[in-house]
């Protein structure tokens, strides 16, 4: 049996390895290494397999984030609603410019910002919401975009995890995530489900002028050169990074396919295991599953995260620490809100390994290890 890897980029790239190849070559040939033909080139068709007007590239996902919070022109102390249970860029995005990040707790089933618990955070100074599309699996859209026409607010889709999925208005209308809202930021950061061989990011929107300051803001605030009209930020996608970008983009879906694949082996074979709770599938939501996250009874996460390196299995928590217990944020939070999924989720959390090279030996043997861990008692 091959390595259990948590990401097997390696594998991955021998599978396309010439084509990827070809494209990093032509890069260093053409020595166009920044803004160069394959950067719009791989915009271009990231628009088409997205059905959106506009992908703005930038230098990671974090950036993404900043430079979006930056084009809607909030002023400090303005409010911005967010989920507690995500990685720290997200709210790292809102408190780097002076905004105040306002957190919500998640559902226990998605593991994605309790759309129900929005309104009552809503206040004179709130001007945005950040929802996270968690693992791989949109949010409740259709609630935040109802609560946001309500109140005037602006919707950034954190799409970091989530490149590729669908989600569902009706049976006949869907639309890719990061699509959805005002505006869309995702990574590119090696192991995302379209990762690259570096960092990287994008901005996605539908709306003409906030695309036009976006490109200016990523850009030092030009749009002519040596003319400042704003303050901006350099985040620049580079293009080695599109070229290999370019070529994964075309075997997204086929990635996407591998991991509900593996997704579904690992769910059939827990489905009798009444100490796991296995990740849930929303109606209204494709799941592309960046991480395959299980919940474990009994407090028994960590010691069954230590029995599977000991048989050689990787496995991740994803988050150890919820944002609201974090130091940096922890004086900063306005309202006395309990965050109890959160909390219990920050506990008993675990992610397996999924990816785009994982084959049944190697799904067979990491569910059997699970399963022999709660039947050796």
């Amino acid at each position: 049996m091959k390595e259990i890897r948590m990401v097997d980029l390696n594998n991955q790239y021998l599978k396309i390895k010439p084509k990827i190849d070809e494209a990093i070559h032509k890069v260093i040939d053409s020595t166009g290494f920044i803004n160069g033909s394959i950067v719009k080139e791989f915009t271009e068709n990231l628009e088409n397999y997205l059905n959106v007007k506009h992908v703005i590239p930038c230098g990671n996902g974090t950036d993404a984030l900043q430079v979006s919070l930056m084009a809607l022109d909030l002023k400090p102390g303005d409010e911005v609603i967010t989920t507690t249970f995500t990685f720290i860029a997200t709210a790292e995005a809102i408190a780097l410019l002076g905004l105040v990040p306002v957190l919500v707790d998640v559902e226990p089933d998605s593991f994605n910002i309790n759309a129900r618990q929005l309104e009552k955070l809503i206040t004179k100074k709130t001007k945005a919401i950040i929802p996270v599309h968690l693992f791989g699996q949109c949010a409740d859209m259709k609630s935040i975009i109802d609560i946001a026409k309500k109140y005037n607010l602006s919707i950034i889709e954190d799409t970091c995890q989530a490149i590729g999925a669908d989600y569902y208005f009706s049976k006949t209308e869907k639309k890719k995530a990061g699509t959805i809202g005002d505006i869309g930021c995702t990574s590119f950061f090696p192991s995302k489900n379209l990762g690259a061989f570096g960092d990287g990011g994008a901005i996605f929107t539908n709306n003409d002028k906030l695309a036009a300051k976006i490109r200016s803001i990523v850009n030092h605030g030009m749009q002519v050169r040596y003319y400042h009209d704003k303050i901006g930020v350099n985040s620049r996608l580079d293009s080695i990074q599109a070229a290999v970008l370019n070529v994964k983009l075309k075997y997204l879906d086929d990635y996407n396919k591998a991991r509900q694949a593996g997704a579904d082996y690992y769910n059939k074979a827990f489905a009798g295991c009444r100490h796991i709770i296995t990740p849930q599938r929303l109606s209204y939501s494709s799941h592309v599953f960046h991480q395959y996250s299980i919940q474990v009874a009994n407090n028994r996460r960590n010691e069954l995260k230590d029995y599977l390196e000991s048989k050689a299995i990787p496995a991740m928590i994803y988050y150890p620490v919820p944002i609201h217990l974090q130091k940096a944020y922890k004086s900063s939070l306005l309202y006395n809100t309990e965050f109890p999924v959160s909390e219990s989720l920050s506990k008993s959390i675990l992610s397996l390994p999924i990816h785009t090279e994982l084959d049944e030996e190697q799904l067979s043997y990491i569910s059997k290890t699970v399963l022999d861990f709660f039947n050796k008692d």
